[in-house]
């Protein structure tokens, strides 16, 4: 009599694989707290989760947020929430109140991660984990490539990141969303398929939908694992450049009355890209401002291109040649 055991899914053992990965590189008496919305994606992390916490001797919770924006949402929570009891998990349902501010989906993330943030607050120490996918961050990819948005857009979304104090992990960046799918059918598991997911008036939809599957019959297959890939060298990029500002700010970075101030001499001797990373650097640290790529010139021309011109009006402060210094001010 064979009595073998039967081999496991390799989309369920890919995704384990992950979680237990990620698992690995954090704070060993954190709670997992898992974002569940019933979707494939977020299922199939729930699964894995549920199967690989246990073993590290870590608690998980489930958190599924109902943003009540459709008719069936309290219904939809209710079924994740029973699917995620039925893994084994700890469950958490959380309504919350979506406002308008930049718009349905930007307003709805904010009081999603709110809540995620809320609860993994009350169980601290915890962590935060996410089922965005490598699709996700294709897509990420592309928006900001479409938006001009800079190299600190086209970095895409961290493995590893932090949501006001908690931190924020997302396992599967290195999975395929056909694989959540295989994972969660391979499981016996039901998804739900959000509506919005196929709203082509959300861009994102559309570089879903249209603009991927068109890149990827006209240049070829591998366009997401590209975007990807691109995420993650920027990413490594701009962390050798903050390691670089650091060093740098120390030795040409003063107070100044009601702000502070920068030498434009040491401004100067540096590579442009350098130097607009100090100029966006200043800013954001002082005044907890984001500047535009033309503001970041604009500043930058007080340096390189000094005609006598006056201060630049900027976000929540302005910046002005002084003597041999750039001064950015409160304004």
């Amino acid at each position: 009599m064979d009595e073998r055991r039967p081999s496991l899914h390799p989309a369920v053992a890919e995704i384990r694989r992950a979680v237990r990965a990620a698992l690995a590189d954090l704070d060993p008496k954190a709670t997992v707290v898992v974002a569940l919305s019933g979707g494939a994606d977020s299922l199939a992390l729930a699964a894995a989760v549920a199967f690989e916490a246990p073993r590290a001797r870590r608690d998980a919770l489930a958190v599924i947020v109902d943003h009540g924006l459709q008719e069936a949402s309290a219904a939809v929570a209710a079924s994740a929430a029973e699917t995620a009891r039925g893994l084994g998990l700890a469950v958490r349902v959380v309504r919350v109140d979506v406002g308008d501010e930049g718009g349905p989906e930007a307003a709805a993330r904010s009081a999603r991660y709110g809540a995620l943030r809320t609860e993994a607050a009350e169980r601290a120490p915890a962590v935060i984990v996410t089922g965005h996918t490598l699709d996700d961050q294709a897509e990420t990819v592309l928006l900001g490539l479409a938006r001009g948005s800079g190299a600190a857009s086209l970095q895409g979304m961290a493995a590893v990141g932090d949501l006001d104090g908690v931190p924020l992990v997302r396992p599967l960046l290195d999975v395929r969303r056909e694989t959540t799918r295989a994972a969660c059918t391979a499981q016996g598991l039901s998804w739900w398929d959000d509506p919005h997911n196929t709203d082509d008036r959300f861009a994102r939809v559309r570089v879903r939908e249209r603009v991927l599957p068109a890149l990827e019959a006209e240049i070829g297959p591998g366009i997401a694992e590209a975007l990807a890939r691109t995420a993650a060298q920027l990413r490594e990029d701009a962390a050798a450049f903050d390691e670089m500002i650091a060093e740098t700010i120390e030795d040409i970075v003063e107070p100044a009355e009601a702000g502070i101030a920068v030498s434009v001499a040491a401004l100067a001797a540096n590579p442009a890209a350098l130097r607009h990373r100090i100029i966006r650097h200043v800013v954001a640290a002082e005044f907890h401002q984001s500047l535009t790529r033309a503001q970041t010139l604009e500043v930058a021309r007080l340096v390189t291109h000094w005609t006598g011109q006056g201060p630049i009006d900027l976000p929540g402060c302005r910046a002005a040649r002084v003597g041999g210094r750039i001064e950015v001010t409160a304004r």
